[in-house]
């Protein structure tokens, strides 16, 4: 496999930024779309929701072993290989009528998803290095940003004037392009193949479950984004059958949200000199008395700007977060950033998936007080998190 050529590095780098949104592409773009997928697929509601979940469960997963799979084999080929892999999924996602063969295709891509984020986080490391590694570094964590801001408000669109299949050829065709530029432009950037070594990635994984902080680091990434996506999963359906707007306006305020989300990243970053554990017991607070005043507000009023005004509000506090703990995480093991990222964003993934669906499936939110005791149970659950770790510390 032939190597990057220097002349083609700022377009391979061009090119990785575009494969860096995949994920929130693929998990996002499709939202909107949720209740016209359960109508035309005889499906409840919960049954389509799982598709969301399913994506970041393999997703999560895969980036356990992600990053030895591309130390190993190479970050080219891989990387072609599941563009391709891409390509068919989608299509298969978009003509077929069976919800068992869209669970099936959402494995494949969250797997998919994770091995080329994975395998671009690792390419900037391997082309770029001191001021400029961190300087690419920081615009690939807006980048994956984006993507779940963009996609809901197209996804709007497609689905009102083409159907919800068309978010999955969109998503064909777009990683067909980058597939096609990759394989002219780009080239291997690795350097020295390493083993794929099982027992050395266990070692390191114990060393991290047991490190203490790291661990109650990564669920508090779990949990922070579990606020973003339970509402991915109840939001369209509140917004399109409950309160009767078009698919348009759902992709609006999922645009909306994602905003907030990066206003939160974007303030962590502001406020990253600050001592650490005060400014998240505060976001916690804050967050937690934003929750309580959704919640009694909801008696009195129960309109699409309510619901999103204080959504828009906790969606900041969680991005905050989630910005400073998943920063912490890859930074508390620096001989190990890639296995720290990889398990940070696998255990954060999971735990996000399993939390968020198993809320939404008891709760069945259909009104603003239902998103509000939805949010107050991931609150209190971070907020458990941070007490645990107060008294951890005091044992100490």
């Amino acid at each position: 496999m032939s190597a990057l050529k220097e002349k083609n590095k700022y377009i391979a780098t061009i090119l990785a930024f575009a494969v860096i949104p995949m994920s929130g592409l693929s998990t996002d773009i499709y939202l909107p779309s949720m209740p016209e997928m359960a109508k035309q697929l005889g499906q409840q509601e919960s049954s389509i929701q799982l598709t969301l979940s399913i994506f970041l469960i393999s997703y999560g997963f895969t980036q356990f072993f992600a990053g030895s799979v591309v130390d190993a084999f190479g970050r080219y080929k891989i990387s072609l290989i599941s563009l391709a892999l891409f390509v068919v999924s989608f299509i298969i996602t978009g003509t077929t009528e069976s919800v068992m063969v869209i669970y099936a295709m959402r494995v494949i891509q969250g797997a998919l998803a994770g091995i080329v984020v994975v395998s671009k986080r690792a390419f900037f490391v391997d082309v770029y290095e001191g001021v400029k590694r961190k300087h690419y570094l920081s615009i690939m964590t807006i980048v994956w940003s984006v993507g779940p801001i963009i996609a809901p408000f197209i996804g709007g669109y497609l689905q009102k004037h083409f159907g919800w299949q068309s978010n999955f050829y969109i998503l064909a065709g777009y990683s067909f392009l980058l597939l096609i530029l990759e394989f002219i432009f780009s080239g291997e950037t690795l350097k020295t193949k390493n083993p794929f070594k099982v027992d050395y990635l266990i070692k390191e994984y114990n060393m991290m479950f047991r490190t203490r902080d790291f661990f109650y680091g990564m669920l508090m990434c779990g949990l922070s984004y579990g606020i973003v996506i339970f509402f991915n999963l109840c939001g369209a359906f509140i917004i399109e059958h409950k309160m009767g707007y078009s698919e348009v306006v759902a992709g609006y305020v999922s645009l909306f949200l994602g905003l907030a989300w990066m206003a939160g990243g974007f303030l962590g970053k502001f406020l990253i000199d600050k001592p650490f554990m005060p400014k998240i017991k505060t976001a916690n607070y804050i967050q937690l008395a934003v929750i309580i005043a959704m919640f009694f507000a909801s008696f009195f009023t129960n309109t699409i700007y309510s619901l999103v005004a204080f959504a828009f509000l906790i969606h900041i506090t969680a991005g905050f977060i989630f910005n400073n703990y998943f920063a912490f995480c890859i930074g508390r093991f620096p001989d190990s950033a890639g296995i720290a990222g990889g398990l940070t964003g696998g255990v954060a993934f999971i735990l996000t998936s399993a939390v968020s669906y198993g809320i939404v499936a008891v709760l069945k939110p259909e009104i603003q007080i239902k998103v509000a005791e939805g949010y107050f149970v991931l609150a209190i659950l971070g907020f458990l998190v941070l007490l645990v770790t107060k008294i951890r510390k005091a044992n100490i």
